[in-house]
């Protein structure tokens, strides 16, 4: 199983990013497994982003509730970090991630670089 992110960059405050991840390698359709994003800025702990379950509820990092949304499309294998009204402290590698029956996988990361 691969996972490949795309989409981060350097935007301003205030501005927006979508971050793709794309799974490749499995048989299992996305919805039926936990996929999300994590995300670890220098010299800090990995911390959780967001999350799908297999059973389809969503979990957020409580200080990122209502300005992150996860998203996925099943056909395209695809899982969706929508990232508004970002701030410096946003700033970080965010990583995908999945869980394919019981086996951890991580992507390599894509940085996003928030501007003040």
């Amino acid at each position: 199983v691969e996972l490949v992110e795309s989409g981060g960059g350097l935007v301003q405050a205030g501005g927006s990013l979508r971050l793709s991840c794309v799974v490749f390698g499995t048989t299992s359709s996305i919805n039926a497994i936990d996929i999300g994003w994590y995300r670890q800025d220098s010299g800090k702990q990995r911390e959780l982003v967001a999350l799908i379950s297999s059973q389809n509820t969503t979990t957020y990092a409580d200080s990122l509730k209502g300005r992150f949304t996860i998203s996925s499309d099943n056909a395209k294998n695809t899982v969706y970090l929508q990232m508004n009204n970002l701030k410096s402290d946003d700033t970080a590698v965010y990583y995908c991630y999945a869980d394919v029956f019981g086996i951890n996988y991580w992507g390599r990361g894509t940085q996003v670089t928030v501007s003040s």
